[in-house]
């Protein structure tokens, strides 16, 4: 019992695990709910390609003097645009002008930051710093996270009407076009406030992990959001505190437990789980 006390008390005895540990569960909660709805639109490589496309924003933010935060998101809403131009005006796939997209100002960005004297690591961009974050971090972490989970608990409805059936939803009157970039900006804004701590890489799987468990476990959306804040969060608490104590990267250690959960319901969820099934079909066998 003390063994199991001392697990939760002695990384918490550190301020900078306090810190990590609330800009960790933050983030962990707007990015469970914005990824039922990357699930259900198809757009989990739409959040690869904004977190991927806000380096060149973070490098000429940084050049210009401006906040990194501003540069990072309008590089992100001009990659969400950029891919619905060239989406509606040729006829490449939406997948495939969000891969030359991201990639090309990836591959901008790196170029930027080389020549760019600066004293921001490219390591800390990539995969964040979680256990580096001021109070004033978390302090903005939690008004993004807030204004971001309060808009989408209120238009929860219009959202998934519109990743269901966007034809649906423009027949009855829905603005499809302002939810539609709406949304995007949304997921640009999560993962502004998420990089500084989990970087531009890890802040795909959280944005996509969670939703998918979720998905593989109900076939009812109020339970998906519920499910997935679950696992999101629990994982943000268990990983932040786990990587403490066997002294591991606090981003990656989340990620890799929202990946654990993930693949426990691919093969034991209730209806679709692979062992489940192979379990199902060999009990109702006559031999």
């Amino acid at each position: 019992m003390e063994g199991v006390l001392a697990f939760f008390t002695e990384p918490l005895a550190f301020a900078f695990m306090r810190r990590a540990l609330v800009a960790a569960v933050l983030i962990g909660a707007v990015a469970s709910v914005l990824s039922c709805y990357l699930i259900l639109k198809g757009w989990a490589l739409m959040g690869d390609a904004i977190s991927h496309a806000v380096l060149p924003g973070i490098v000429l933010a940084f050049v210009l003097g401006l906040p990194l935060a501003a540069g990072a998101f309008a590089a992100g809403l001009f990659c969400a645009t950029a891919t619905g131009y060239l989406k509606e005006n040729s006829r490449i796939k939406e997948d495939t002008v969000m891969g030359v997209v991201f990639s090309g100002m990836f591959g901008l960005g790196l170029v930027l930051f080389v020549k760019v004297e600066t004293d921001q690591h490219l390591n800390h961009i990539l995969f964040g710093n979680i256990l580096g974050v001021a109070w004033r971090d978390v302090v903005e972490t939690a008004l993004i996270a807030g204004v971001t989970l309060a808009i989408v608990l209120a238009k929860w409805r219009d959202l998934l009407l519109y990743c269901f059936d966007p034809q649906h939803a423009r027949a009855i009157g829905l603005p499809v076009r302002l939810i539609h970039y709406g949304l995007l900006t949304l997921l640009a804004l999560t993962i502004v406030v998420s990089i500084k701590a989990v970087g531009i890489i890890l802040v795909v799987a959280m944005l996509v992990t969670p939703g998918a468990t979720a998905y593989l476990l109900t076939d009812r959306f109020p339970s998906m959001l519920a499910i997935s804040a679950a696992v999101a969060v629990g994982a943000s608490v268990l990983g932040t505190l786990l990587s403490f104590h066997i002294d591991a990267a606090t981003g990656p250690v989340i990620v890799l437990l929202q990946a654990a959960a993930f693949f426990a319901a691919f093969l034991f969820a209730p209806k679709s789980g692979v062992i489940t099934r192979k379990l199902a079909l060999r009990r109702q066998s006559p031999g």
